[in-house]
């Protein structure tokens, strides 16, 4: 309700642009009477383009309906009386208009929210402009906004001057006429009698004279005012022009590139409606100083008088179609990229707008809107105006046909592709050690239309950031790579799509921080420690200190082509393995500190070393991707009063899938604290499984997995349990032993094959086994365990 309170104060045009928010479509007695409950929903959660959420958005419409019901009927007296009649009719009109689509409610809300928001900010930013320092981007915003008012004071100023222009010469026609009227009257004079004609001719002749004069002087005055109003004319385009270059090569830039840096999970690009309540002030002003250029044409046109002006119009003219083109070309955008990570036969969409599509009326003939696939190279082509085909494409897009939609409520002009799909991709001839997934293509959007009454005609198109195509899920880590890369390091302008082969250290890890705490959803990002275990991985370095590696630059080939030292992968498979593993089955653990995971097994060692048995860490394995491992302090059980360093075997997604990293630690008796002290179940035991009932509705004991090491360790707390009975004296000083999984009670068949792969029909088959050990009476089965 803050918002609302805020809202009522604002003044003047902020008070106006906040009154036309509403209408039919929403009606500002519901923002005013649910203001706090309007507030308080989650609008923001529900995405437009998802027809899944759809169910959300009709739960919000219901709810709405049934909160201004409960108002109506909650009004009493006289007043109240027609409040209530008022109320109920509104949860009438809301229903009917929104219950056949209820997201368009939640995209006209939001447009509501975010515009009354937009504007008490600026209007705090205004009020606070004189009274303490303004951030920059509240500096650049006002100046824009000044530039604003300086250009429609002196398109008003032109507005005046034209008229008077227009009003001067309209005066002009009608004494040029007069004049006219006296050369005929004086012509028709040879028809009167000597004495008649010469005392008359002497009248017409002075009024003729006097006339001509004037007409002289005025043409004159004519033309001075139509060189300065050309001249205003100059001025004014050219402040449009800068006004212009500010948005578009700036702001929309800059709202482009946090667009692009979004796609490697940096902060959202932010909304576009900002961006076009200022595009729609240039169309309007660029239009309307068209339309005055054009109206001095038709003047001209109507009453030639020699001079510069005829020439100054044309190069107006043409500066003003130039500045409008631009406009509206360089506005035609894509608000929601198509997955840089493109797989063929999956669907896909994306959307496609133009900022000024509802200021210049072009839904009034609705354009359509196609999508095509093409190359590098036919983008570098298209950007350089060289002719192509229009049949040249490098694939196969279906459903890549759209019109574009007006939405009244929120003033957008848009096209929601929903359902394309890449049928097939056409692949080029690729060059050297370039692989598939290195290759980039681009999804080329294309429109045409008219405005003014088909007086201008646009050809308008927009590239896609690049994307990957793959055909398969194993090449999705390699594409991810190509994508990150050029997300990171491409330049605003540049040729299609080249990027630097090789960037700073630094760089990369400011993108490798922004993708991990993106895809794990952590505000625990990469720390120094971490940062600097990624540099001695990816230089195959010993040093520890962070400075050794700030000027050093880090190649493509590095990051991505060669595998690291004695490994079959590369530098980014290994970490995106890590990613996906965290990503999936471990974010609790990473977000509660519980995983130090970027770890080499000497440093492990040092740091178990100094701590009492029985404590361990999680460490990343540097042998496996996407694999973890556990090292704890323990006892030599070949020497006695000799304490060592165990490393398990790493798990993988595959493992907990099958029981989770929680239930492992506490099967485990010999794990006692988490680094550096803290008692395990202090830690885990919240994500831990609860214990099954011994017995289910059928008489059946439920089996369970247990996770248990082969080794016998000796700790201080022994604690025995189930699991320590199966634990086994290994040979081996380092438990690197494939980890077992067992049914409760014990039973000698394996769940995974000599590979370590998961295999049904053996699973089935020891199913099959415990039932039927399940099913003997209690005292066999207990006597045949003690056996």
């Amino acid at each position: 309700m803050a918002l609302w309170i805020q809202a009522q104060q604002l003044q003047g045009d902020a008070l106006l642009q906040m009154q036309s928010l509403y209408g039919q479509h929403f009606p500002i007695e519901v923002r005013h009477y649910l203001a706090q409950w309007l507030e308080a929903q989650p609008w923001d959660a529900i995405d437009l383009e998802n027809q899944q959420d759809e169910f959300k958005a009709k739960g919000l419409l219901d709810g709405l309906i049934q909160e201004l019901q409960r108002k109506a009927e909650h009004q009493m007296g006289e007043d109240g009386f027609l409040l209530k009649i008022k109320l109920g009719h509104y949860a009438t009109q809301l229903k009917s208009s929104y219950d056949p689509c209820p997201l368009e409610l939640v995209r006209c809300v939001k447009h509501i929210l975010y515009t009354e928001q937009r504007l008490v900010q600026e209007a705090s930013n205004a009020s606070s402009s004189g009274s303490g320092p303004v951030d920059g981007t509240s500096q650049k915003y006002q100046q824009i906004n000044q530039t604003f008012e300086e250009l429609r004071v002196m398109t008003q100023d032109t507005e005046n001057d034209l008229r008077k222009l227009q009003h001067s010469q309209e005066y002009f026609i009608i004494q040029y006429q007069e004049s006219l009227r006296i050369q005929a009257q004086l012509s028709s004079l040879a028809s009167l009698p000597p004495a008649e004609r010469v005392q008359r001719e002497s009248g017409l002749q002075s009024r003729k004279s006097t006339l001509e004069g004037w007409l002289t002087r005025e043409a004159n005055t004519l033309q001075k005012y139509r060189q300065e109003l050309a001249e205003k004319h100059q001025s004014t385009l050219a402040l449009l022009r800068k006004q212009q270059t500010v948005i578009i090569d700036d702001e929309l830039i800059q709202w482009k590139r946090r667009q692009q840096l979004a796609g490697n999970g940096g902060p959202s690009e932010g909304g576009l409606d900002i961006l076009q309540a200022w595009c729609e002030k240039l169309a309007d002003m660029i239009w309307q100083n068209r339309q005055q250029i054009r109206r001095v044409e038709h003047l001209t046109q109507q009453l030639p008088i020699p001079g510069p002006t005829e020439e100054l119009l044309t190069e107006l003219n043409a500066t003003v179609t130039d500045i409008i083109s631009a406009l509206v070309t360089s506005t035609f955008i894509i608000e929601k990229q198509p997955p840089q990570v493109l797989k063929t036969q999956t669907k896909f969409s994306a959307t496609v707008r133009l900022l000024v599509g509802g200021k210049l009326n072009v839904h009034m003939n609705p354009p359509q809107v196609k999508a095509t696939i093409i190359s590098e190279q036919q983008a570098k082509a298209l950007l350089k105006n060289e002719n192509t085909r229009k049949s040249d494409s490098s694939g196969e897009i279906l459903n890549n046909n759209c019109v574009m939609e007006y939405h009244q409520t929120t003033g957008t002009l848009s096209a929601h592709f929903r359902t394309m799909s890449l049928k097939r991709i056409k692949r080029s001839d690729r060059r050297g050690a370039e692989s598939v997934t290195e290759e980039k293509f681009t999804v080329l959007f294309e429109s045409q239309f008219s405005v003014g009454g088909n007086e201008l005609v646009f050809h308008v198109k927009t590239l896609s950031l690049p994307v990957v195509v793959i055909v398969h899920g194993s090449q999705d880590n390699n594409a991810t790579a190509t994508v990150l890369w050029d997300n990171a390091f491409s330049e605003p302008g540049r040729v299609p799509f080249v990027v630097p082969d090789k960037v700073l250290w630094p760089q990369l890890c400011e993108a490798l921080n922004m993708k991990y705490k993106s895809e794990v959803q952590s505000e625990r990002g990469l720390s120094e420690d971490t940062l600097v275990f990624l540099a001695q991985k990816a230089f195959s370095s010993s040093s520890n200190n962070p400075e050794d590696f700030c000027n050093m630059t880090i190649t493509w080939s590095q990051f991505n082509r060669e595998s690291l030292p004695g490994r079959n992968f590369t530098f980014w498979q290994w970490l995106d393995g890590v990613i996906e593993l965290m990503k999936k089955h471990l974010k609790s653990h990473w977000n509660d500190g519980a995983i130090l995971g970027f770890l080499n097994k000497q440093q492990a060692q040092d740091m178990l070393m100094s701590k009492p048995n029985g404590t361990f860490l999680l460490r990343f394995s540097d042998s496996e991707i996407g694999g973890i491992t556990i090292a704890w302090v323990a006892e030599n059980p070949n020497k006695a009063g000799e304490r060592m360093v165990w490393n398990l075997m790493p798990f993988t997604t595959k493992d907990f899938s099958i029981r989770s990293l929680a239930d492992r630690i506490s099967d485990l008796n010999h794990l006692l604290f988490l680094y550096p002290n803290q008692p395990k179940e202090e830690v885990f035991s919240r994500y831990c499984t609860p214990p099954n009932s011994k017995a289910v509705g059928d008489g059946y004991v439920k089996p369970e997995i247990k996770q248990v090491v082969k080794v016998e360790f000796s700790s201080p707390n022994p604690e025995p349990s189930p699991g320590n009975s199966f634990m086994e004296h290994a040979a081996s000083p380092t438990v690197n032993q494939h980890h077992n999984f067992t049914i409760y009670p014990s039973m000698n068949d394996s769940m995974l094959d000599a590979e370590g792969e998961f295999d049904l029909e053996e699973t089935m088959d020891m199913a099959r086994q415990v039932e039927e050990f399940l099913r003997q009476p209690m005292e066999t089965q207990w006597s045949g365990q003690q056996s």
